[in-house]
């Protein structure tokens, strides 16, 4: 018994040398007094595996690193109207048609510490397949770095993001591609952050800073608030703010990236709003999104927002917006329902561009005119498969692209340009 109890306490002392102790109940209190000495051993860092016998200290795991790859690919066949993505055309009988590589992401992320982590993920800067400009087809594309972050969680209520990250104020504008409900993005969440010579000088919707988020009220109220680069002439321009206030009235949502839909395991009523600025340029809107179980077959998604933005009216400072960004409304509305045994989802989508612009943002032309011709409105629908989930689905959709077109008389015509896609989605992470 004394060479049983000599082998248990010099076992424990070891052990706790490297963060563990042993939950044997063959130790008494002579033993635990010694176990508690021994915890000055704990400088000793190599790893002991964990037997049944053994629990960690304080019930904590020692912190391991850890990484995680993963990858997204969006590849569909289309065929789309002259005119649908560029310029109107007056001739709407032709359609182009072929396959393409839209998106083919790799992400990898990891966790650095207990409280640190980062996230970096690649994209294609233009789709394989395409036609370009010289009439040839796009077949070699340089992968970009879309995403690189870090983030540390002072606490659930204080999180900091830093880093190239997608920037919005909108919902839509900050869903992750993996968890589209339709077949893509809206069109004007963020239509001027998307590229380098857009006139907040973005990357897809990212831009450089650091972002504060985190969560109150029992984590029902999320909040995010951020300092940008934004438009960067100098090096001297104002910097860019973007906020956000999210109230979920049901389950608290805690993805840094939002859910376009839940597929039947959402529970889900969140109202927000938030703004955007830099210099005179502003954009404030409010969002709400549903999603929950509707009926014994499935559940249905509702995602609707407002926005108001405008650049401004001062066309005399050289970080004017004035000219670049016309003061516009813009209404965006989304819904569908999961059908939970079959697996599919019809969906239907609206959004609308208002361009109301002031004189001082239109140069030589005519207030009227460029009001017409800037404004513009999609909708259109389609069908889903989730075969697997948001790893692997099928994507079925017809999109609609309307403008306003000039007539002989001076008059304008709306004219629709249609966009057929078939798509297929595999993500893992």
């Amino acid at each position: 018994m004394i060479m049983k109890r000599f082998i248990l306490c010099v076992s424990a002392m070891l052990a706790l040398s490297r963060g563990v102790v042993y939950a044997s109940a063959d130790i008494d209190e002579k033993d635990k007094k010694a176990v508690k000495k021994a915890r000055m051993l704990r400088e000793f860092s190599a790893y002991v595996p964990k037997a049944d016998s053994v629990v960690i200290e304080n019930g904590m795991e020692d912190f391991k690193p850890s990484i995680h790859v993963g990858a997204i690919v969006h590849m569909f066949a289309s065929t789309e109207q002259t005119g649908f993505g560029g310029m109107p055309s007056a001739n709407a009988r032709d359609w182009n048609k072929g396959f393409s590589v839209y998106r083919a992401r790799v992400l990898v992320g990891g966790q650095l510490s207990k409280k640190g982590s980062f996230f970096m993920e690649t994209d294609l800067p233009s789709p394989i397949g395409i036609q370009l400009g010289d009439g040839t087809k796009n077949v070699k594309v340089a992968p970009i770095i879309l995403d690189a972050q870090y983030e540390y969680d002072f606490s659930n209520s204080f999180q900091l993001i830093a880093g190239m990250q997608l920037v919005s104020n909108n919902r839509n504008g900050l869903q992750g591609a993996a968890g589209l409900m339709a077949n893509d993005f809206t069109y004007f969440q963020y239509p001027y952050n998307m590229f380098g010579n857009s006139p907040l000088q973005g990357n897809f919707g990212r831009d450089l800073g650091v972002n504060a988020r985190g969560f109150l009220l029992k984590d029902k109220l999320e909040y995010r608030l951020g300092v940008f680069t934004g438009r960067n002439l100098d090096g001297q321009a104002p910097l860019r703010i973007v906020g956000r206030v999210a109230y979920n009235f049901l389950d608290p949502e805690k993805d840094y990236y939002y859910a376009g839909t839940k597929l039947g395991a959402g529970n889900t009523f969140a109202w927000a709003a938030g703004f955007d600025t830099q210099g005179k340029y502003y954009n404030v809107g409010t969002d709400v999104f549903i999603d929950k179980k509707a009926g014994n077959p499935g559940s249905v998604t509702l995602n609707a927002a407002f926005q108001y933005m405008t650049g401004g009216t001062n066309v005399n400072s050289k970080y004017s917006f004035a000219g670049l960004i016309p003061r516009q409304t813009v209404q965006f509305l989304e819904l569908g329902y999961y059908f939970t045994k079959s697996k599919l989802q019809p969906w239907i989508r609206y959004e609308n561009q208002n361009i109301s612009s002031k004189k001082e943002q239109v140069g030589s032309e005519l207030v009227g005119d460029f009001d017409k011709a800037k404004s513009s409105s999609v909708y259109g629908g389609g069908l889903n498969y989730f075969f697997n989930g948001n790893n692997t689905n099928l994507r079925l959709s017809y999109v609609a692209r309307q403008y306003n077109m000039p007539t002989l008389t001076g008059d304008y015509d709306k004219k629709s340009y249609g966009q057929f896609w078939l798509q297929v989605q595999f993500f893992i992470f």
